[in-house]
């Protein structure tokens, strides 16, 4: 049981003082409607900015979106779904990876307004779907995505992205540019990962990037023209702004990306209900709603398209403090960083080698991450229809299969996330009507 104050709530407060507001006793746990005093509040919120910053802002930089702008829309977006989810669900939500390869491809035809006019899409259509599972229940979400279409959509997603790290996907701009950097970078995050303990490993790709750039600079690797931006820019200031346009071919391309936003927030609900000994389930519908608008509101202005964040949910687990009002913190701060051009020139000088050694992790963690979801959910691959599943849309994925239909492409990501979801069903369908599969097979008559 959680060691909370007998002291009444004061009616300003969505939160009750948990204990003496100092300490966590052993096998306690600081829940949603609880809070430790402000200023150890104050530092598990920092502790959340630093967690979420080092992907947060990678994403950007990858995709070629304002930085700050990306932050502080990552912050507002936090803040909106604190309230949607009427202060239940402990999240941040920063940029999500599913983005990076169809906004890349959104981009090539339409530049950053017709990728944000895709982002803007899918925001609505999440926020769409989880009015109807508020509605209707979560049980579908199992049932159209199982963990072998889950998993095999993140894993293609990751194995998808492989050229961008090497060559920025055809311009130039990873690790084929700047190897030296990129190796170095590369290997300063693997050494962090195991060298330190602690929350200080959790930072690997953040103290990595740090460690290239200072190489980079040393190197005099630094672009000329960002650096002069660094100088030029002012401490504060609005983020920039753009505009979204719509086009059919870019949110064809994006579209894919919600199976992979509704996933993500179902596996990260049902982790902090079991984290917190509470049934979330509830909140699920609305958590899709808030990621939805939250997504809707960056798209509109210039941001990436977000999603709750698992480095987050790892603080939670490590502090055992699930208190929403750390979120809030973590929000404000995020608008904050946001709202200083001079950090978001500061981001801008990252080289390229840097990013290519940090994505060569990231984007192989992404693909392993589709892994994890099938051994943490003991996916059976005697089954065909799994194994099926998870082979053909993989390698769609991988190999960037591309269909053109008149004006519109489909691309890899979108190609392997109908492959996963047509064959499974698909497959699942014709086995149970033939009786092929273990469960439609009839029963074994008793022996005598």
């Amino acid at each position: 049981m959680s060691q909370s104050s007998t002291e009444p709530r004061p009616r300003w407060s969505p939160w009750h003082l948990h204990g003496d507001g100092r300490s966590v006793r052993p096998g306690d746990v600081v829940h949603p409607d609880e809070r430790l005093s402000w200023p150890r509040t104050v530092g598990v919120g920092v502790q959340h900015v630093v967690a979420m910053f080092g992907a947060t802002f990678t994403v950007p930089l990858i995709t070629g979106f304002p930085p700050a702008t990306t932050l502080f829309f990552s912050g507002l977006g936090t803040l909106l779904f604190l309230l949607i989810t009427g202060n239940r669900l402990p999240s941040y939500l920063g940029s999500s990876f599913a983005f990076i390869a169809p906004v890349l491809a959104a981009k090539t035809s339409g530049g950053i307004p017709a990728a944000l006019g895709g982002i803007v899409v899918v925001g609505a259509v999440l926020a769409l779907v989880g009015l109807v599972v508020q509605w209707a229940g979560a049980r579908w979400i199992d049932a159209l995505m199982p963990p072998v279409v889950t998993g095999a959509i993140v894993a293609l997603i990751g194995l998808n992205l492989a050229p961008v790290a090497w060559d920025g996907g055809g311009s130039g701009t990873g690790v084929k540019a700047q190897p030296l950097i990129a190796v170095v970078t590369l290997v300063a995050i693997l050494v962090a990962t195991v060298l330190f303990r602690g929350f200080l490993a959790r930072l690997s790709i953040l103290l990595g990037v740090v460690v290239g750039w200072v190489l980079a600079a040393v190197l005099g690797e630094l672009d000329p023209k960002a650096v002069t931006g660094l100088k030029e820019a002012a401490w504060v200031g609005l983020p920039q702004l753009h505009a979204p346009s719509f086009s059919l071919r870019a949110v064809v391309l994006v579209i894919p990306v919600i199976l992979v936003l509704i996933a993500e927030n179902a596996g990260h609900v049902k982790a902090v209900a079991a984290m917190t000994g509470r049934n979330l389930d509830r909140d699920m519908g609305r958590a899709l709603l808030g990621d939805g608008i939250a997504t809707v509101l960056a798209g509109s202005g210039g941001g990436s398209g977000t999603t709750t964040y698992a480095e987050n949910i790892g603080v939670m687990a490590a502090t055992r403090v699930y208190s929403t009002a750390a979120y809030w913190v973590a929000g404000v701060a995020a608008v904050l960083l946001g709202l200083s051009p001079k950090f978001g020139a500061l981001i801008l000088t990252v080289p390229a080698g840097v990013l290519g050694g940090a994505t060569t992790a990231l984007y192989g963690l992404i693909a392993i991450l589709g892994a994890r979801i099938w051994i943490e959910n003991r996916v059976d691959f005697h089954d065909p229809v799994n194994l099926m599943t998870a082979a053909v849309a993989v390698i769609i994925g991988a190999a960037n299969y591309t269909l053109i239909a008149g004006d519109l492409s489909f691309s890899g990501i979108a190609l392997g996330t109908a492959a996963a979801l047509a064959i499974y069903h698909g497959m699942r369908l014709i086995a149970r009507l033939r009786g092929t599969t273990p469960e439609s097979r009839p029963a074994p008559e008793p022996e005598l």
